[in-house]
């Protein structure tokens, strides 16, 4: 395992971190802590929940599993979750507001059983909430000690500057990450966000980095998922529909490349595909997210793992998700970069 900085903070965590959105859902309480146990023992550091993993159910669980272990395994643990969507049926159960955020934050220290977390983010933007309200709100829980570290979620390029640019202009705690989906069928995020990110100095910690079972090579063109898998059970499930995915062309395209660098390495295509996100600029830590304790154990092969120049242009060329001239593609980027020379 290999360590990075959390963002621009001082604070280190694994260039791994371990997801737990399957905890209390898809997998037994008796898997997560197996989970947790084998990547804490591998070298992982950052464990990453939400209030709303199985409706709260993901974080008593790692919970109870911080409880049940020694004082040397919790000190390795940098603890993030996250705030925002409902946690009740009323008005304010929902969203970025003083109000919320302060129950939500002290509801999940209560099931994590602990007194602080290491990095709370905000789980989404709110378009309700003026953001100077959350801001504050962090700074305050910083000050209290109630978190170490502020955190971003699913926000767009401008949303992020924005919320950049008010924290330093009032003083506040500083967001040191932000969590976008982000894998070889997801590359968008190229555009905006990563160079805002890196201008900013905001680490990334991408979500779904296996496109939610797609790059694995578990999915066929010629057959609708069935059986104990995501889109098995479940075809149309959220961004990774099989019927939107398999339309693309791309997606075979990319699917093929993860499979041809995966032969000629002899690793899994699961691995190919997290190697090559966890090399790419401004990654900090990808999220795991397994449902297996074998899919872990394959997914923390990727490890230490790094593709040489040929494959990395091998996989860039496949998944390239195309931008238009303006303002992203060629025309664009050139007219954006010069060289000192003459001026014509």
């Amino acid at each position: 395992m290999e360590y990075r900085t959390l963002g621009g903070s001082g604070c280190s965590v694994s260039t791994y971190a371990l997801g737990t959105m399957t905890f209390g859902a898809e997998s037994t309480e008796e898997v997560a802590h197996a989970q947790l146990d084998a990547f804490v023992e591998a070298g992982g550091t950052l464990v990453d929940v939400a209030d709303v993993y199985a409706g709260g159910v993901s974080e008593e669980i790692v919970g109870r599993w911080l409880a049940a272990r020694p004082d040397d395994v919790r000190d390795r643990v940098v603890l993030a979750t996250k705030g925002r969507f409902p946690t009740g049926g009323g008005p304010n159960d929902v969203g970025l507001s003083r109000r919320h955020l302060s129950r939500a934050l002290e509801a999940s220290l209560r099931r994590l059983g602990v007194e602080a977390v290491d990095l709370y983010q905000v789980h989404a933007w709110d378009p309700l909430t003026p953001p100077e309200e959350w801001l504050r709100f962090l700074d305050d829980a910083v000050r209290a000690g109630k978190i170490l570290y502020p955190g971003l979620s699913n926000l767009t390029g401008w949303q992020l500057q924005k919320v950049v640019d008010l924290a330093d202009f009032a003083g506040l705690a500083r967001p040191v990450t932000l969590q976008p989906q982000y894998n070889l069928l997801v590359r968008e995020i190229e555009w905006e966000i990563v160079p805002a990110c890196l201008s900013e100095g905001l680490g990334l910690l991408p979500w779904s980095p296996l496109g939610g079972g797609w790059l694995t090579g578990k999915y066929s063109r010629d057959q609708a998922p069935t059986g104990a898998t995501r889109l098995g059970e479940n075809p149309d499930r959220g961004v990774e529909s099989y019927a939107r995915r398999s339309a693309v062309e791309r997606t075979w395209d990319v699917v093929a490349a993860v499979e041809s660098v995966a032969k000629g390495r002899g690793v899994s295509m699961a691995q190919v595909a997290l190697a090559w996100l966890d090399d790419r600029p401004g990654v900090t830590s990808v999220i795991l997210g397994a449902r297996t304790l074998d899919q872990l154990h394959d997914n923390l092969g990727a490890a230490g793992l790094h593709l040489s120049d040929d494959e990395t242009a091998t996989l860039d060329a496949a998944s390239d998700p195309g931008a238009a001239d303006y303002p992203y593609g060629g025309p664009g980027s050139d007219q954006r970069s010069r060289r000192i020379e003459g001026g014509r």
